[in-house]
């Protein structure tokens, strides 16, 4: 069965909820998943799960903890780095069928990672593995090399009432 490389971008919530429902369903088929979080570190309740599951899924947190404002410092460009090399072995080891770069776009759109390094990355994958890069601000290079690209758009959302981001909701 051949892969394909998967984008979920957008300026609405579900992005990585998207690539975690694919992650759930895949491990539900007896496939191996990877997931690198690039931008986060800490506790989010989709790590628990995950620890649940018994190794079905790994995942692994590669964020500084901490959002990039303005220009990333090396701390962050070494911390894409590496989520990226993990990435990349994760791929290449023929270990998982679904890789997840979660907030790889935000990566590159923060210029905390290069966009060429993701999208050599991209041909990089070999054929039967399934990429799944998320995040906001995927740029149109990058959506011109992925083979499904789904835009998620904000309609309306509370958090423009004040509503702060809740564990098992929004983390």
């Amino acid at each position: 069965m051949p892969g394909y490389i998967h984008i979920y971008t957008g300026d609405g919530k579900g992005k990585t909820t998207a690539a975690l429902g694919l992650a759930l369903r895949a491990s539900g088929a007896g496939l191996k998943v990877y997931i690198a979080h690039f931008m986060k570190k800490g506790e989010y309740a989709e790590m628990d799960a995950v620890a649940r599951l018994g190794g079905a899924i790994t995942a692994e947190q590669f964020g500084t903890g901490r959002f990039v404002r303005g220009q990333p410092d090396d701390a962050d460009r070494a911390a894409a780095a590496r989520a990226l090399a993990a990435v990349r072995s994760a791929m290449e080891s023929g270990a998982y069928d679904l890789v997840i770069a979660d907030e790889a776009n935000v990566a590159v759109a923060s210029g905390t990672l290069d966009e060429q390094a993701l999208l050599d990355l991209m041909a990089a994958r070999p054929a039967p593995v399934e990429l799944v890069l998320t995040g906001r601000g995927a740029t149109p290079a990058l959506i011109a090399a992925a083979d499904l690209v789904t835009e998620m758009k904000a309609v309306k959302h509370y958090f423009e009432q004040g509503v702060n981001a809740r564990k098992g909701i929004e983390y």
